[in-house]
């Protein structure tokens, strides 16, 4: 048997439609997952589907993870669909840069919402009895090195990403006697629209810094996605409340 592998597993993602998220699923539908993904725009969410595996293994909603209401829903149509739920990739997010001195408490509430509130109500759903399954579920928050360093502008943002940091590791003890593993992954500077759009991206010499502050260079979906699938798999059974870091070494300096 493949430890690595994710067959017939129900694997729920968020941030679905681009990017990380978007690369996540694919690799999980290789892997042989049945995925329920969730996103805000409904054509990007098909444009993933028709990338998976088998796309009539799996089930795609378009949702504001952010609608609770919606959300508790959703969990209840998918278990009812496909049964008990394996494992969940909290990956939807916002990533603003601005200065401190510049943030306001709507900002703030905006950011944490999406961030951290949304994830863990939709990780607390996930998680009930009725619809997670008994014998070894994962859960993997889509962190970011920013929850443990600081850039000037990424006040906020790393904030945010520590919360998630934080909570994960009471949330693996808590939840171990029911054999849920939680985890986070801490990218460092991935190559995706979300990080391409930002200002450094459009100036080349902002760019270059940047990139140089990886000793690897800067990462691609992919390598996230093959951190996050092994955290979902047999693979990583007695791995519990680990920040695992995927940086191309930009914290080890």
């Amino acid at each position: 048997m493949n430890a690595f592998a994710l067959q017939n597993k129900n694997i729920v993602v968020t941030g679905a439609t681009s990017g990380i998220g978007k690369q996540i699923a694919i690799l999980c539908s290789k892997l042989g997952a049945s995925l329920i993904l969730l996103g805000r725009n409904e054509e990007r969410l098909n444009e993933t589907m028709k990338e998976l595996q088998t796309p009539e293994n799996h089930l795609a909603y378009k949702i504001d993870i952010n609608d609770y209401d919606a959300i508790a829903d959703i969990v209840k149509d998918a278990v009812a669909k496909k049964g008990k739920l394996h494992g969940l990739v909290n990956c939807a997010g916002v990533s603003p840069t601005m200065p401190f001195r510049t943030t306001s408490v709507t900002k703030m509430e905006e950011v944490f919402k999406t961030n951290v509130i949304a994830a863990m109500n939709l990780t607390k759903l996930v998680c009930k009895p009725a619809n997670m399954v008994n014998d070894g579920g994962s859960v993997v928050f889509v962190a970011s090195v920013m929850g443990t360093v600081g850039e000037v502008g990424k006040s906020l943002y790393g904030m945010s990403k520590g919360a998630l940091v934080a909570g994960v590791k009471s949330m693996a003890i808590e939840y171990a006697p029911k054999n849920i593993r939680f985890n986070t992954i801490s990218p460092g500077v991935v190559v995706t629209p979300m990080s391409m759009s930002s200002e450094y991206s459009k100036d080349p010499d902002k760019l270059d810094f940047v990139t140089k502050l990886h000793p690897l260079g800067l990462g691609v979906p992919q390598d996230i996605a093959q951190a996050t699938t092994f955290l979902l798999s047999g693979a990583s059974r007695w791995i519990t409340g680990v920040d695992l870091k995927i940086d191309g070494g930009y914290t080890a300096k």
